[in-house]
C-alpha cells in the first residue's frame, strides 16, 4: 500500500497529450486520493496493462462527444472531461450529480422557514428594553425604580390606566422587568418553550397565543392588584405553560413523566409563596394559555374549523382580555 502523501503518476509514454493533461489535472486537485472505487481501479488497470508506447482505449465525455475523457464520475460512473469535473470529497462528480447533491440554499422569505423568528424577536425586544431601562436609571439586579426610568412610565398601574388614560401600559408592562434575574428566568423559559410551539403551531398562531397570554396576565394583575406596579413577561410565559399542558394531555402524555407537572407545580408554589410576585398576572396568563391550548389542540378534533378561524378566535380572545383589563383598571 502506498503512503498517503504519494501521488498517482501515469508515465507519459502510456497516454496521449489529452489524457496526460487530464491525469495531471486530477492529481493536482486530489493529490492525496488513492483509487477507491471499482471504476477507478478498472481505469488504473487499463492504463497499466497497456503495452509500452500504446494509448488506452479512447473514451469521450458523455456531455461533449468531441472531447476525450479519462476520468469517471464517482456517482454515475460516466466519463467526464476536465471541463465537467466537479471536485468532491472523493474523486470527481459530473455536473448532474454535483447539482443533485448540492446543499440547498434558501433566500428571501424561504430562509425563515422553520426558524423560530417570533421567539427570537420577542427575546431580543425584551433584552433591548431592559438595556434601555437600566440606561435610564432602573436597577440592574434588584430592579430599583428610577423616577425617570422606563418602569415608572411603562409598568402596569391601574390608576395610570384609568385616570391618566395610559392604556398602553397593558402591553408595555409585558416587556419590562425588575432586574436581570427576573429577565433571565423569563427569557430562559421563552427560549425553551417558544421555539417548540412556534415550529409546531406556526409563527402566526404562536404570536397570537403569546399576545393573548400577555394580555390575559395584565387582565388578571389588574383584577387582583390594580394598585400595584406590575411588570414582566411572566403572564405570557405562564400562558405557554398552559399550552404545554394541553398539548401533552392531547397526546396522552403524562405531565408527571415528562416533568412538566412538577415545573408547573413549583411555579405555582413560588407564585403564592413570594409576596412580590403578581398572583393575578400568573394565573391570568395560565388561564388564557389553557384556553388557547384547548383551541389549537383539542377543538379541531371535535369541530371542523374554516381556514383562519382559529386565528380569528385568538384575536378575539386578545381583545376580550384587553377590554377586561381596561374595565378592571376602572376605565
Amino acid at each position: 500500500q502506498r503512503p498517503d502523501h504519494q501521488q498517482d503518476l501515469v508515465p507519459a509514454a502510456l497516454v496521449g497529450d489529452d489524457e496526460r493533461l487530464q491525469w495531471i489535472h486530477a492529481a493536482t486537485l486530489a493529490p492525496r486520493q488513492a483509487p477507491e472505487t471499482p471504476a477507478e481501479l478498472r481505469d488504473l488497470a487499463v492504463m497499466v496493462d497497456q503495452p509500452s508506447g500504446t494509448s488506452p482505449p479512447q473514451t469521450t465525455c458523455y456531455r461533449h462527444s468531441d472531447r476525450s475523457a479519462g476520468v469517471r464520475c464517482q456517482r454515475c460512473d460516466r466519463y467526464i472531461c476536465p471541463a465537467c469535473m466537479n471536485t468532491a470529497s472523493v474523486g470527481f462528480h459530473c455536473p448532474e450529480c454535483a447539482k443533485a447533491g448540492k446543499q440547498k440554499v434558501y433566500t428571501g422569505a424561504a430562509m425563515f422557514h422553520g426558524r423560530p423568528i417570533v421567539s427570537q424577536v420577542l427575546m431580543a425586544v425584551n433584552v433591548a428594553v431592559f438595556v434601555v431601562s437600566v440606561a435610564m436609571g432602573d436597577g440592574f439586579l434588584r430592579g430599583a425604580i428610577a423616577l425617570d426610568g422606563l418602569l415608572i412610565d411603562g409598568a402596569l398601574f391601574g390608576p395610570a390606566v384609568d385616570q391618566g388614560g395610559e392604556w398602553y401600559r397593558i402591553i408595555t408592562s409585558g416587556f419590562l422587568h425588575y432586574g436581570a434575574i427576573h429577565l433571565a428566568f423569563n427569557m430562559y423559559a421563552l427560549w425553551i418553550l417558544g421555539p417548540t410551539f412556534e415550529r409546531s403551531l406556526g409563527s402566526v398562531r404562536f404570536a397570537l397565543i403569546y399576545l393573548a397570554s400577555l394580555l390575559g396576565g395584565a387582565f388578571g394583575a389588574l383584577l387582583v392588584s390594580p394598585d400595584a406596579l406590575t411588570a414582566g413577561a411572566s403572564g405570557a410565559i405562564f400562558g405557554l405553560l398552559g399550552v404545554a399542558v394541553i398539548s401533552q394531555r392531547s397526546l396522552g402524555i403524562s405531565l408527571w413523566q415528562t416533568g412538566l407537572g412538577y415545573v408547573l407545580l413549583l411555579n405555582l408554589l413560588i407564585t403564592f409563596g413570594v409576596s412580590s410576585i403578581s398572583v393575578g398576572g400568573h394565573l391570568g396568563g395560565l388561564t388564557v394559555g389553557l384556553l388557547a391550548g384547548w383551541l389549537v389542540y383539542e377543538a379541531p378534533r371535535r369541530v371542523k374549523f374554516p381556514p383562519w378561524s382559529i386565528e380569528a378566535i385568538l384575536v378575539a380572545l386578545s381583545v376580550i382580555c384587553f377590554v377586561g383589563a381596561l374595565v378592571a383598571a376602572g376605565v
